[in-house]
């Protein structure tokens, strides 16, 4: 017989392991849900942060509460939480079902249901919903103010040697991490420090006591050979230097730009108060001398 329960209500469970399958319809504009488990002690809270059962850390190191993931069935999606009632430790009193949207409100969430099943009969049909004969009892959870990024959908309990289940239905508008801590999860909200730079050593020496090195020299390079052509080949023409056309002076070569040109001897001058030079006149009674005999009669 299965149970639809109305929030706040319980059932009590015979089965020695359940399945809590959370299902919802997907669409546009629908956001993507995910469950978890909270395992509590006498006290309310978790032992530790390994009570936590979600997503990051899928399977309770105890062994006795998992998740199974999602899957696509009929009726929309789903996302499952097993539990080995039997098998789970003594200090833990409470088993808190949680719902979260990854900080989407669920007024945006349709057909949002958690169903109950029983995981240790071993019947071996598969319904439409995807898991094992009919449910145990389900739950409609309708969100309250639209606010909330957070749900505990219900809780298995323990009531003397047996356990039961209460639907709840209970919003948290800061999402999973606001749920999570309220039961003494751990969440590390703090950014790492920017560590600062490590001033250079060689910036704070006194250059003073610093010892000179000395600076080593370039390699030595070699002179470049000229190529020379491969053999058979002919090696670069020369250029002939251009001759004046016939009938032009010879270019004369000028001295290279900042050097003198080439000195001229000077015109001796007389010394000052003395008169100039001039040219010797011819003697007017300059006469031949006398021819020999060999050139008389010729």
């Amino acid at each position: 017989m299965t149970h639809a329960m109305l929030k706040g209500s319980n059932v009590p469970l015979d089965a020695t392991a359940v399945r809590a399958v959370l299902r919802w319809t997907p669409g546009q504009g629908v956001p993507d849900v995910d469950v978890s488990a909270l395992l509590l002690g006498p006290d309310g809270r978790v032992r530790s942060d390994e009570d936590f059962v979600f997503y990051n850390q899928p399977r309770h190191p105890s062994g006795k509460v998992w998740r199974l993931g999602k899957k696509r069935v009929a009726e929309g999606l789903t996302d499952t939480i097993q539990t080995d009632l039997a098998g789970v430790e003594s200090g833990v009193g409470q088993i808190l079902l949680v719902a979260s949207a990854d900080g989407v409100t669920f007024d945006q969430v349709r057909a949002l249901r958690i169903l109950l099943y029983d995981a240790s009969a071993a019947t071996g049909t598969t319904g439409a919903t995807g898991s094992d004969g009919e449910p145990l009892a389900y739950f409609d959870i309708k969100p309250e103010t639209g606010t909330e990024t957070a749900l505990i959908c219900g809780e298995l309990y323990r009531r003397g040697q047996g356990w039961k289940f209460r639907a709840l239905g209970e919003g948290y508008p800061n999402g999973l991490e606001g749920l999570a801590s309220d039961f003494g999860i751990t969440v590390d909200e703090s950014e790492p420090e920017a560590v600062a730079p490590v001033p250079d050593a060689t910036a704070w020496a006194d250059p003073a006591a610093s010892p000179e090195t000395s600076v080593p020299l370039p390699p030595e390079q070699a002179a470049p050979v000229p190529q020379q052509p491969a053999y058979g080949y002919p090696g670069p023409a020369q250029t002939a230097p251009v001759q004046p056309a016939y009938g032009y002076p010879q270019p004369t070569s000028q001295p290279a730009y900042g050097y003198p040109g080439p000195q001229t001897a000077p015109a001796v001058q007389p010394a000052y108060g003395f008169p100039q030079a001039v040219g010797s006149l011819p003697d007017p009674d300059f006469r031949l001398p006398p021819q020999g005999p060999q050139f008389v009669g010729r």
